[in-house]
Formats: C-alpha cells, structure tokens, sequence
C-alpha cells in the first residue's frame, strides 16, 4: 500500500497558500523539535493531557454540536461520540506515550571497519507528517502524541464531521507544546473543513515527508491514487482465522467469537473463519452457534453447508468482503497450504491467524503468509499498537517498505549514517 514518487516536486514548487504556509511552519517547528530532550517533549506531552483535561467541559459541548449536525449510521456516530470517560482516556493516552522509551537518536547498529572507521546507523524523525482522517477525535490527539515523542511536526486533517471537537483538542495540544518551550507550529489542523486541504496536503511533496491515511478503504484508496508524497497505509482489515485439525477445540470457540464480535467494526476483526475439513463436523456446528446466539449471520461455502446445511451460501465476492459487521464469511480447507491458498487469494495483507497445538503446522503458517500481522493461538483483536506494547498507534501499514502492522514511535523514524574517524582518507 506504501506509494512513493520517484521525482517528487521541489520544496519551492507552487502550492495553494494555506498547506503551503502550514508545511514551511511545520518544517521550521520540527526541527526544532527533532533536536529537542526527551525531557522537553515528554513534558509537552504531560501539560498537554492536563490541558485536555482542563477543556473537558468546552470539548464535550464542542463534541455535542459536532454530533447534533452529523446525520449518518450509528456505528460511525459511536466513533465520533465524545464522553467524560473518552477524554479522560485520551488524557490517559498522552501520559502513556510521554512514558515510552524515545527513539530519537536510538542507535540501531554500529560496526568498525578495517580503516578504522566506526559506522553506526541511527534513528532520527521522520520529519513533517501530513494525518488524514475520518470523524474519530481520538485519532487527533493520539497521532499528535505520537508525533511529538518522534520528533516528527504533523499537520492533522480529521473528517468535518469532527471539526468542533478537532479544534479543541489541538488548542490543547498547542498549550503542551507551549509549555515546554516548543514551537505551537509542531501540531497543525487546517482552519476550516475545506476538502481542497486534502488535495493539497497530498500535492506537497517537497513539503510534507510522509502521508498517513486512518479511515475508511474509499479514503484510503483515494489518497494511494492521488498522492505525489510517500504513503503509509491499510485500504482494508480482511482478516482470516484458520482453526487447524490439531486445534484445542475449547480455545478455538473463545478465539472464534472474540475475533469476530469483540468489536465487529475495526479493522482487526476476523472477516473469514477457515475450519480443517479433518474436525469440521466437530467443531463447526458450536462455532456457529456461539456466534449466531451473540447476533451474527454467515455466508459459507459448500463444503461448509454440508456440515451446517442451514447457513447461508456464500457468492465468491462474500469472501473478499470486509464486512465490519456481525457478519462472517465460513469456508472449509483442506489443511494449512489450502487455508494459505485462500488467504492469498481473498486477504487483504493485514491479519491472520492460526489455532493449533501443532508447532509445525504453525511454523507452516507463519512462513507461508505474507500478511503484516500473524498470530499464532490469539484473537486478530490484537493487531492494535496499543496491545503490541506502542502505547498508541497512528494506524496500520500492510505495505511492504518501511514499516508493517501497527505503526508506533519506531516506525515514526527514518535513520541516518554516522560515520566516525581518526583523519582517514580514502586511496
């Protein structure tokens, strides 16, 4: 999904006047930033969860006029939702990040040469961050956050939906970075919800480093097409979890129905259950149960209606749907290569997993899909940075450069040569 133009655009080629400005701004602030403490930006961080704590009351009345205009389903309303408890949360979510290790100047390697010379290779930010995302309020303050603890300045473009909530929660991000003495111009959003800010924002190559899209797959498709700057990215959570003849019957059903109704609506929900034709008629029957007592419906191939004839058939496009619904596409496989074969036909590259108590099988598993995400005996509901121990995560990257699954801190980082000598001169 990463895209990245071979010749981009100069830094001083012509752009609309409002990104244009915002990117020089956030280019001059993030080098200041990259070349701030660890103690300086973990305490942007700090004041600026007391300051989201402090606009409480101005941030839920600014939520309640964002929701009072907003007019579609009800699962995306729950997103936009904001409450005591989320803010509280998103409060929560900056002190986190300010307690994770600092990856900025994090020396990955470091070798000698015959010369004498001494080479490591070290992180540094990014640089400047353009955030593209739908009506979550969250996903501001938690892409600010981790951009700050980088080094990375961001420019942060959420959907109109959100606008009212977004503004507060950048004032508060602005009174962090105030703060500690850092530039205000690190954390940007546009003024208005103009959607010619989008356009711009992914035209600026030169100017903005590296495109992060978090939203739905018509958001996510449109900026890997248009883009002319670096792109990391997910259009689609097509997970799959495959239950292997050697799985424990018992943990199966647990990681079954967690991985598909624990929240049906994220990406890392299980889209397509796979069952070993050798423990179908076993195993099956129960899973369905378990999920069609919570509310799911199903669409199965033949081989699974013979086992459960009263399920549903499934079209070949069911399979290649992400549902993000109580609903789950079932199909029955002839072992680990024919559960592969159907991932690589269907997937979408993000999550799978495998339930076995065969270490090999697993291995198989794990070798075989080139997917950003594999589990091994867990639910796909942990494909979240939070769960994989980043604190907060930015999104979720299924391309192959640069960074893979959750996106936290580290793959907020580039790295750069030092090279170290004592007067070397090369013959």
């Amino acid at each position: 999904m990463d895209k990245a133009v071979a010749t981009p655009a100069r830094a001083d080629a012509p752009q609309p006047d409002v990104i244009r400005a915002m990117a020089l701004a956030a280019r001059q602030a993030g080098r200041v930033l990259a070349r701030s403490s660890t103690t300086t930006r973990n305490a942007a961080l700090m004041a600026a969860a007391q300051a989201l704590r402090a606009a409480q009351p101005e941030l839920l009345a600014a939520n309640a006029r964002d929701l009072a205009a907003f007019t579609g389903a009800s699962a995306f309303r729950d997103r936009l939702t904001l409450n005591p408890e989320r803010v509280e949360a998103m409060a929560l979510g900056l002190e986190q990040v300010a307690g994770l290790p600092d990856p900025v100047g994090h020396v990955m390697a470091e070798w000698d040469r015959p010369n004498g010379l001494r080479i490591r290779r070290v992180a540094t930010p990014v640089g400047v961050i353009g955030m593209i995302y739908e009506s979550r309020p969250n996903v501001g303050a938690d892409a600010a956050a981790l951009c700050i603890k980088s080094g990375n300045a961001v420019i942060l473009r959420g959907g109109s939906d959100s606008l009212n909530s977004a503004r507060v929660i950048h004032t508060a991000m602005q009174a962090g970075l105030k703060a500690a003495g850092l530039p205000v111009d690190c954390v940007q959003i546009p003024p208005d919800a103009d959607r010619a800010h989008v356009a711009a924002m992914l035209g600026a190559a030169g100017l903005i480093d590296l495109i992060i899209p978090r939203g739905g797959k018509s958001l996510v498709e449109r900026v890997c097409a248009e883009a002319r700057v670096p792109v990391l990215a997910h259009a689609e959570g097509l997970c799959h979890t495959y239950v292997h003849a050697a799985a424990d019957l018992e943990m199966a059903r647990r990681i079954v129905l967690n991985a598909k109704l624990r929240r049906p609506g994220i990406c890392g929900a299980t889209e397509t259950l796979l069952v070993d034709q050798a423990i179908a008629p076993r195993i099956l029957p129960g899973l369905i149960e378990d999920l069609a007592t919570r509310g799911c419906t199903f669409r199965a191939d033949e081989r699974a209606r013979a086992v459960v004839p009263d399920l549903p058939a499934a079209t070949d496009a069911d399979f290649a749907t992400e549902w993000l619904d109580a609903v789950l596409s079932v199909g029955v496989v002839d072992g680990v290569e024919d559960a592969l074969a159907h991932i690589a036909r269907y997937g979408s590259a993000h999550t799978e997993a495998i339930v076995t108590e065969d270490e090999t099988a697993a291995t198989t598993f794990l070798n075989g899909t080139d997917s950003a995400v594999v589990m091994w005996n867990a639910s796909t509901q942990f494909c979240d940075g939070g769960e994989f121990g980043f604190g907060a995560e930015i999104g979720i990257a299924t391309g192959r450069f640069h960074a893979r699954g959750p996106v936290g801190l580290e793959q907020l980082t580039t790295y750069r040569y030092e090279v170290i000598g004592t007067g070397q001169v090369r013959a």
